[in-house]
């Protein structure tokens, strides 16, 4: 396989009747879309050729002179400028309905696109109710293990407190976390010198 064995097609890859992946297999070719290259290092200039599937070619309208009235051609650019505005608004997270009467697809599509921000937002509002619900949580365990420690400390038995004492006056050493009937029996022994 020689250095130039890139083949830059244009995506999507599915618009072309071949299967462009098989192809670029059998001829030990890499695809990269032309689309997002940068450059075209390592191009290679024997690719196989391919075809745009019928029902994705661009259908192209073709207006005899006279065909259209200008009022159409400027309601058609007036439109087209709405959408524009509307799809780069919406690329900057800023959603703008432009100025003045909007056409029957401008105006749909700023419906369409108003909703999905909606969607979005009500999205966003549940994410954070639910990030704050955790949040909350983690306090209520830490406030519960504190609280679990704090008891652990109070229910200090009485009896176990006196033998330590008994043991500690005696200079006799024990383990702090000594069962009561370890204690017992070293108080036991104690009496028994």
């Amino acid at each position: 396989m020689s250095n130039n064995n890139i083949w830059y097609l244009a995506g999507p890859f599915h618009q072309y009747q071949e299967d462009v992946k098989a192809l670029a297999r059998e001829h030990g070719l890499v695809i990269v879309d032309a689309n997002a290259a940068t450059n075209r290092k390592g191009e290679t200039k024997d690719v196989p050729a391919v075809t745009i599937r019928p029902e994705l070619k661009a259908a192209v309208v073709i207006v005899e002179p006279g065909g259209l009235s200008q009022d159409v051609v400027d309601q058609l650019t007036t439109e087209l400028a709405a959408i524009g505005v509307i799809v780069e608004s919406f690329a900057e997270q800023s959603l703008e309905r432009p100025e003045g009467e909007l056409g029957e697809t401008a105006g749909r599509l700023f419906q369409v696109l108003e909703a999905v921000n909606a969607g979005i937002a009500s999205l966003q509002r549940e994410r954070d109710g639910e990030a704050q619900k955790v949040t909350d949580l983690e306090q209520e365990k830490a406030d519960l293990l504190k609280q679990v420690e704090a008891l652990k400390a109070a229910t200090v038995d009485p009896e176990i407190e006196a033998l330590k004492a008994v043991l500690d006056k005696a200079g006799v050493t024990y383990r702090a976390n000594a069962s009561k009937e370890s204690l017992q029996r070293q108080v036991a022994e104690l009496g028994q010198q």
